[in-house]
């Protein structure tokens, strides 16, 4: 028996298909092979084709299809993981009405500080444990204010992952982890957030139906399964945003635990059983996967835009015939502290971190007579390190603390000088295991359709590839180069 883990990112879309016995990825394979179009009409905006989504599903299933020879029967679920935030709206005929506006869009900011103050900022907190930001109902709300044809158009709203979905199954659905992500979640009286609704002028009818997160939402209908060359038995059995399915994906899943991510963007997000949430919305509160009103389990989210993105922006400056691997050689030749050269990361939209303020990522201490390659690269890495260490401050402020860190062994966490740094700052404890959204994904549906019995069993050959220890010889040094650091962005932010 086989599962499917499908990965919607905003870089490429992964799929993973894993042997359901014992855990193995069979076959995996991601489209396009160079970063996905955003289109950006203007300067904080950021916009993707649902369909594209799709296309490239497509793509990267007929290679798994094909490497893995596997009898199509033989595949009892799919998992969706997802990126966050974005909205896609759908007419009643289900045809995408205008581009997504994905996560790091940031048009809607000022929509969803506005309100927080006309709501009030304490009801905002207390109910939705967020300012309603630069979320996805924000979203929609400045679509209603400047493409009102488009809006009248509405029939349902949904997140990347609803879409995809839909387009497997043919049933518009949401569920309240994916609601929460949006704002339009209301945990004091569980229900949908009709405070926000009200405000912003929206009918709760655009909503689609809400289902669980883990559940047979539906089996593929003959047209998807004929299109991608699967059974109709296959269920759709579970979906989450791609940092609370990162999370799940290295079994974080009890108050206390922390994963993370450092992929385009950055993430650090913490599971507790108690109502946590930051006065200023820079770390954000969500209903975590296995989240209920009974039991509840609560994401409490750092995101940094500026993370992987930052490092590809450099090996493009320097040259792409120069490999991320080579980049960190250059790197490891520079002291912690780059020599005093600091980099602010913040160069990918408005960062909720820093107040939804757009800084822009800025570069200073440079001597033009001492400072090399080396010196910028790790400066670079440093300089996104420190930014998680700025953010998991702030969740520390409200009793979310690290002393053990897990982590997929990919993307920024396969450079030492990251690793390293980050345990060196943090003072925890790095852990890196052998997985993926996608095949996280995977397991996860596992989980939905009844193939696994507990999550236990679902993660039972999970396995732990290294561990970072903290260096304390060097405490002292990566604390320095920190405050360097902190000083600059201080002077940033005024």
């Amino acid at each position: 028996m086989h599962l499917l883990g499908f990965d919607i990112g905003s870089s490429s879309v992964k799929v993973s298909l894993i042997q359901g016995e014992t855990g193995a990825v069979v076959a995996s394979s991601f489209y396009p092979k160079q970063e996905m179009k955003i289109t950006a009409h203007k300067a904080g905006w950021a916009e993707q084709a649902p369909e594209l989504w799709w296309e490239n599903l497509k793509l990267a299933l007929a290679d798994v299809l094909n490497a893995s020879k596997v009898d199509r029967e033989s595949i009892e679920a799919i998992g969706i993981s997802y990126q966050m935030h974005g909205l896609v709206m759908v007419d009643k005929n289900q045809e995408v009405i205008r581009p997504s506006i994905i996560w790091c869009d940031s048009r809607a900011a000022a929509i969803g500080d506005r309100a927080f103050e006309e709501i009030g900022g304490q009801r905002c907190l207390t109910n939705l444990l967020n300012s309603p930001g630069n979320f996805t109902a924000s979203k929609l709300k400045w679509v209603k204010d400047n493409e009102p044809e488009l809006f009248a158009r509405v029939h349902k709203i949904m997140l990347p992952g609803d879409y995809i979905a839909m387009k497997l199954t043919g049933a518009a659905q949401t569920t309240v982890s994916g609601l929460s992500e949006g704002i339009m979640w209301n945990f004091k009286e569980n229900r949908l957030a009709d405070l926000l609704f009200d405000n912003y002028g929206f009918s709760s009818e655009i909503i689609p139906e809400i289902v669980p997160t883990f559940v047979n939402s539906g089996q593929l209908s003959e047209s998807a399964a004929m299109e991608l060359g699967l059974s109709t038995k296959t269920k759709v059995s579970y979906r989450a945003g791609d940092q609370p399915n990162n999370a799940l994906s290295l079994n974080v899943l009890n108050p206390g635990e922390i994963a993370t991510t450092a992929g385009t963007s950055g993430v650090v997000y913490g599971v507790s059983d108690e109502v946590k949430y930051d006065p200023q919305s820079r770390v954000n509160t969500f209903a975590h996967v296995n989240h209920s009103d009974v039991d509840p389990r609560l994401g409490v989210l750092l995101c940094i835009n500026g993370t992987g993105i930052l490092n590809a922006w450099l090996k493009r400056m320097i040259g792409e015939s120069v490999s991320y691997e080579e980049m960190n050689e250059l790197a490891a030749g520079a002291p912690i502290g780059s020599a005093g050269v600091s980099i602010l990361p913040f160069g990918n939209g408005a960062e909720r971190v820093l107040n939804n303020k757009n800084i822009g990522s800025q570069i200073s201490g440079v001597n033009f007579n001492i400072h090399k390659k080396g010196h910028l690269l790790r400066a670079a890495q440093e300089g996104i390190v420190f930014s998680f260490k700025y953010g998991m401050d702030i969740m520390a402020n409200i009793g979310i603390n690290a002393s053990v860190i897990r982590a997929g062994k990919a993307n920024m966490f396969l450079s030492p000088i990251f690793r390293n740094t980050l345990a060196g700052i943090s003072g925890a404890t790095i852990e890196l295991y052998n997985t993926d959204g996608s095949v996280g994904a995977a397991r996860g549906a596992g989980v939905g359709s009844g193939y696994y019995k507990s999550f236990e069993e679902a993660f039972t050959n999970l396995k732990k590839l290294e561990v970072i220890e903290p260096d304390s010889s060097k405490s002292a040094e990566y604390t320095d180069a920190y405050e360097n650091w902190k000083i600059q962005l201080e002077k940033a932010i005024k």
